[in-house]
C-alpha cells in the first residue's frame, strides 16, 4: 500500500468525474492546495504514471478552436485504489502530528539574534497566516460551487471538515505569533 499522495488526491477528484488536466490542476488548487502543495509539472507527471499503472485512461480530444486536451477518467482499480487507501489503517495520523519546520528550528535557537529581528521574523509568519487564511475564503468558494455542480451531497460536508481544520490551523498560527511578539516585546530593551 502507497501512503498519502499525490495520486490520492487525483483519483478522488476523479472520482467524481472526467477531467481534463486542467480541470484536474484548478480543482486541485481550489480545493486541496490548502493542505497538499503540487505544482502543475507535478500532476501531469502524476496522470501519466496512473495511467501506466492502469488507475486511470485518458482521451484525447480535438478541439478546432482550441488546444487539444486530454480527458482523462478513473478506471475501477484506480476506484480500488482510492478505496484501499481511504480504508487503510490510519498511519498518516502519527505524520499529522509531527511538525517538521525549520522556521521552528529558526524560533527555536533565535535567543543568538537580536530580539527585533526575532519580531521581524513573527510578524511575518503572522501576515503569512493572515494571508492564508483570506485564501482560505477562496476554498469555501470552491466547495461551494463544486458541491453545487455535484448536487450537493454529503461528500462536500467532508470537504468542509477539512477546510474547518485549515481555518483553525491559520488562526492558530495567527494567535501564536502575537503572543509570541507580545512576550518578546516585553523583554525588548
Amino acid at each position: 500500500m502507497i501512503n498519502m499522495s499525490l495520486k490520492h488526491g487525483l483519483l478522488g477528484l476523479l472520482n467524481y468525474g472526467s477531467m481534463s488536466g486542467y480541470d484536474l490542476d484548478k480543482a486541485f488548487k481550489d480545493s486541496l492546495s490548502f493542505f497538499w502543495q503540487a505544482k502543475t509539472s507535478q500532476i501531469y507527471r502524476e496522470l501519466d504514471t496512473m495511467e501506466r499503472l492502469g488507475w486511470l485512461v485518458s482521451e484525447r480530444i480535438i478541439q478546432g478552436d482550441k488546444p487539444n486536451k486530454r480527458l482523462y477518467s478513473i478506471t475501477e482499480d484506480g476506484r480500488q485504489e482510492l478505496l484501499n487507501w481511504l480504508t487503510s489503517p490510519e498511519e498518516d495520523i502519527d505524520n499529522a502530528l509531527w511538525v517538521k519546520s525549520a522556521f521552528l528550528m529558526r524560533v527555536f535557537f533565535a535567543g543568538e539574534t537580536r530580539v527585533e529581528q526575532s519580531i521581524d521574523l513573527l510578524r511575518s509568519y503572522r501576515d503569512k497566516c493572515m494571508q492564508h487564511s483570506q485564501r482560505m475564503n477562496a476554498a469555501h468558494g470552491a466547495i461551494a460551487g463544486y458541491g453545487e455542480a455535484m448536487g450537493g451531497d454529503t461528500k462536500t460536508l467532508y470537504w468542509k471538515i477539512a477546510a474547518l481544520y485549515g481555518d483553525t490551523y491559520y488562526r492558530a498560527g495567527i494567535e501564536w505569533a502575537e503572543k509570541a511578539i507580545s512576550i518578546l516585546e516585553g523583554k525588548a530593551p
